[in-house]
Formats: structure tokens, C-alpha cells, sequence
């Protein structure tokens, strides 16, 4: 099915997005429409334009392609499924990830990745092309956030990253220059870190036709919490 979007409220989209009974959905002409694909399961939408608040919340399964932008909250508390955003997002990309992934061809704003959980084999992934900005990984407790730096910025990620990080993995192609908490740790990336993100690198290349040679030519950080329970010294015993 394919639907015409200029000029559509986004509840009257949304509807008829839920009630196609097609698997395969293209949506052209968006421009700003809120919450597509929120609780998405078992369909594919492809959509061309810029997105608008909230696209991809909730989701559980199936896929998101964005050819364009997307606004602020994509994939907010996602559950399941893939989003592939081919220009930049907004603040607050992934905010409250259980798990799906989501790909950035470009950059991210503020708070990308926080509250980010995972639980048994449900591990949450977001994968940015560009450069994040502050805030990245803000309590991250789960799950794994890689910033890929293909702009070859001297600092892909703004400050504040990992504030109140205690669980998950930050994977920064190059130095990580801004301030770090004390609970975190930064060390280059080894061989084996650098495996348990490669089918996750292999399917942004797949997605933006990038170069995984050039990805591979510079190292990464590796940003994780200090301790199992980093800020047991903050509390005390009753």
C-alpha cells in the first residue's frame, strides 16, 4: 500500500497505517506527522520526508525506514524491530530503549540513549553515523550505543555523556575528549569488544552503503561503568 501524506493530520494517518491490512506500507510526502509506527509489529513502512515526534514508540517488532530526518524521541521506550533513519535525529533518540535497534546515518542530538535497559537476550542497540550531542548515555543501564564518527570529528559526543551510567557499553570511533564521570572507564576497544558490535556495524554499512574498512581503520573507545554497582557509596545501610 502507498499513501499520500501531504497535509494529513497524524491521527488520520496513524489509523490508516494501522488498519492496512498490507504488510509492506510506503508513506511519501511526511512532514512532521507524529507517532508513525508507534507500536509497530510485523509490518515494514517505509516513509519519505522528515518525521515527526514520538515515530517508532513502542514499537515491538517489524521495521521503520525513514528516507530523511526524523524529530525528536524516535524509538522512544522501543521494545522491538529496527529503525533505519537515513538523515539525522533529535534529542532524546531511543529514550527508554528494552530492545530493537536503531540506525543513524548522520548525527543525533541531546540525550540519545537515555534510561537505555536490557533484560535476558532483549539488548537494545543504537548505531549513529555522525556525532551525538550531550548527555549521551545518561543513566544507561543496558544495552549498546556506538557512535561511528564518520564525519572524523576531533570529539563525536558532547558533554555529560554517561552521567549515572551503570550498566551497557558506549563504543566511540576515536578519543573520547569531553569530562567522564568517575564511575566510568574508557579504554581502547579490543578485538573481542570490537565483535559483539560487528553484525550491528555490518548492517549500517548494509543500510547506508558505508565503508566498514573505514570504520575499522580507527580505533574505538570503550566506555563502561567502573563497578557491577558503581554507586553503592552513595547509599548507606538502614
Amino acid at each position: 500500500m502507498e499513501i499520500y501524506a501531504k497535509g494529513m493530520e497524524s491521527r488520520h494517518l496513524n489509523e490508516i497505517i494501522r488498519s492496512c491490512k498490507d504488510k509492506n506500507i510506503i508513506v511519501r510526502g511526511v512532514n512532521g506527522q507524529r507517532f508513525i509506527a508507534c507500536g509497530l509489529d510485523g509490518k515494514d513502512i517505509t516513509a519519505y520526508g522528515t518525521i515527526g515526534n514520538g515515530a517508532g514508540a513502542y514499537m515491538l517488532g517489524g521495521v521503520l525506514r525513514v528516507e530523511g530526518s526524523a524529530q525528536d524521541a524516535a524509538g522512544d521506550t522501543m521494545n522491538g524491530g529496527e529503525i533505519y533513519v537515513g538523515g539525522r535525529c533529535g534529542d532524546a533518540t531511543g529514550y527508554a530503549m528494552r530492545g530493537g535497534e536503531i540506525y543513524v546515518k548522520e548525527d543525533v542530538g541531546y540525550r540519545a540513549g537515555v534510561h537505555m535497559k536490557q533484560y535476558g537476550e532483549h539488548r537494545p542497540v543504537i548505531v549513529v553515523g555522525g556525532t551525538a550531542g550531550c548527555f549521551l548515555g545518561e543513566y544507561l543501564a543496558g544495552g549498546v550505543i556506538a557512535v561511528l564518527n564518520l564525519k572524523n570529528e576531533k570529539c563525536p559526543v558532547g558533554e555529560d555523556m554517561a552521567r549515572g551510567m551503570h550498566g551497557g557499553r558506549i563504543y566511540v570511533r576515536g578519543k573520547v575528549s569531553v569530562p567522564l564521570p568517575v564511575s566510568v572507564t574508557a579504554s581502547k576497544a579490543r578485538r573481542e569488544d570490537m565483535e559483539l558490535i560487528r553484525p550491528q556495524i555490518e548492517k549500517f554499512c548494509k543500510a547506508f552503503r558505508a565503508d566498514e574498512r573505514e570504520i575499522y581503520s580507527e580505533e574505538f573507545t570503550l566506555l563502561q561503568p567502573a563497578a557491577g554497582n558503581p554507586y553503592n557509596r552513595l547509599y548507606v545501610n538502614n
